[in-house]
């Protein structure tokens, strides 16, 4: 059975009481709003609804929630539209739920380091917002200064600092949701510690929008630290740079960002992002950026001295440090404009594998042996202090991974290598579409019915997102 077919569509009945809901301004059919609420950043995919929906409350979305359910109406929610597995992408039709007017700060409780947002709220903003008070929500996505809150719950996202500082679902502490069926609940309580009941607020982080609708976010955050040094080390080679990487975590440093770009991906970002006097030279294998952070400058001067000490002992070239907040954000742009930068390039596919940070360079070393077998062309860069390694593969004629047979066959074998370095699929865009095929190969069928039976209880009928992470009727 296809999937679709077991959906009702949008009636214009339907869509009048849509209007009713949230105004006839905030409703949109037109060709122009469906073309773009049908893609995301996800390779070259597209899917049409059939209608756009804006709301501005908790209480339109649980109404627009009970009409779709009892309608048996497909409904994706949606944030930004910057996601890279296809999570948002309305693959069934029916509604986009559009969260982009759901965009405030509702309070900065300073008193217990928390927020309590909205999840249309732009993830840098909130980030300053929360600085001008002296604080600091950690995760950064490379998309922050675009990318939404409530998007960041949906794939439980990282960034740089997730190596020192964790990722999204550290700094959750509660959420409010609307139920598939208009029920609202919060998952969890504004507190530090919780051993009450089920963690549904866990649960809910990293869900992809297929269980519940995240209409409010209360998150933890931590004091900013006042300081931050950072650096750009050359290595000839993977396998030394992966070493210096636990050369430093064994030497008692704990970096606020330890990335690794590979100089492939570095050269092509190069020219589309000014380097100014930053050195990108030919003849190295990689480069790493390290970032220490704290309230004590003379420490992380001590600390930073220590870390370029032990990255001489394992040959890096010539050492660049960051003179002043210029040559800081000019070193941050290369790295966070990369993605965007090799996609521009024909580099259309892209995968997030994560494994053990020591079997990093094996991990790229695999990568470029594929791609010799099966004659693609991939460049490589992330998280180096956490093992989340970014793929992204060009092959001549192939601008999708997604039910390209040809690249399946490429993608299962990059996912077995993975898990035979001790790793899994995705480390923080997601599973959506495009690596729901390889689901199999980290999971049993066990751990897979037990998820299926977790989204049955939250949506009989499977409203909610459909077709993502698994397949389930």
């Amino acid at each position: 059975m296809i999937l679709n077919d077991i959906y009702e569509k949008v009636t214009p009945p339907i869509i009048r009481d849509f209007k009713n809901i949230v105004g006839s301004s905030y409703v949109f059919d037109d060709h122009e709003s469906l073309y773009k609420y049908g893609r995301d950043e996800t390779e070259n995919l597209y899917y049409q609804p059939e209608i756009v929906v804006k709301p501005r409350t908790t209480e339109e979305i649980s109404a627009i929630l009970k009409i779709c359910n009892h309608h048996k109406i497909p409904l994706t929610a949606r944030g930004a539209g910057t996601g890279l597995s296809g999570g948002a992408l309305p693959k069934c039709g029916g509604v986009v739920l559009s969260l982009e007017r759901m965009n405030s700060i509702l309070h900065i409780d300073e008193k217990n380091f928390q927020v309590t947002t909205e999840p249309g709220v732009i993830t840098e903003i909130l980030q300053n917002e929360v600085k001008a008070k002296g604080l600091f929500y950690p995760p950064d996505p490379s998309s922050r200064g675009s990318c939404f809150i409530g998007g960041n719950i949906a794939e439980n996202s990282g960034g740089p600092k997730a190596v020192k500082y964790g990722v999204v679902k550290d700094y959750v502490l509660n959420l409010e949701v609307v139920l598939p069926n208009g029920e609202v609940m919060w998952t969890g309580a504004n507190v530090l510690k919780n051993a009450t009941g089920y963690n549904l607020t866990q649960l809910i982080v990293g869900s992809e929008g297929t269980l519940a609708i995240v209409t409010k976010i209360v998150l933890k955050l931590i004091p900013h630290p006042k300081y931050d040094l950072l650096l750009l080390a050359p290595f000839s080679s993977l396998e030394k740079a992966g070493e210096a990487v636990n050369a430093i975590f064994l030497a008692g440093h704990n970096p606020s960002a330890m990335e690794l770009v590979e100089i492939d991906a570095l050269q092509i970002v190069s020219e589309m992002v000014s380097a100014g006097s930053i050195p990108v030279h030919e003849g190295v294998a990689a480069h790493l950026i390290i970032e220490v952070d704290g309230n004590d400058q003379d420490i992380l001067l001590k600390e930073m001295e220590s870390i370029n000490h032990i990255l001489e002992e394992m040959g890096a070239g010539e050492i660049f440090f960051a003179d002043d907040a210029v040559q800081k954000e000019a070193l941050w742009k290369l790295r966070r404009r990369t993605a965007e930068a090799v996609k521009l390039k024909g580099y259309t596919i892209e995968e997030d594998t994560v494994v053990p940070r020591a079997a990093l360079p094996d991990l790229i070393r695999g990568v470029k042996e594929l791609g010799i077998a099966h004659r693609f062309h991939a460049v490589c860069y992330g998280h180096a202090g956490d093992g989340n390694l970014h793929i992204r593969i060009k092959k001549e004629g192939i601008i999708n991974s997604y039910q390209n047979p040809e690249m399946q066959q490429i993608l299962c074998a990059l996912f077995k290598l993975v898990k035979s370095l001790g790793g899994t699929i995705s480390g923080e865009h997601g599973i959506g579409l495009i690596q729901k095929p390889y689901m199999h190969l980290v999971f049993n069928e066990a751990a897979l019915n037990i998820m299926r039976s977790i989204k049955k209880s939250f949506d009989p009928n499977n409203i909610l997102n459909p077709g993502k992470i698994f397949d389930y009727e």
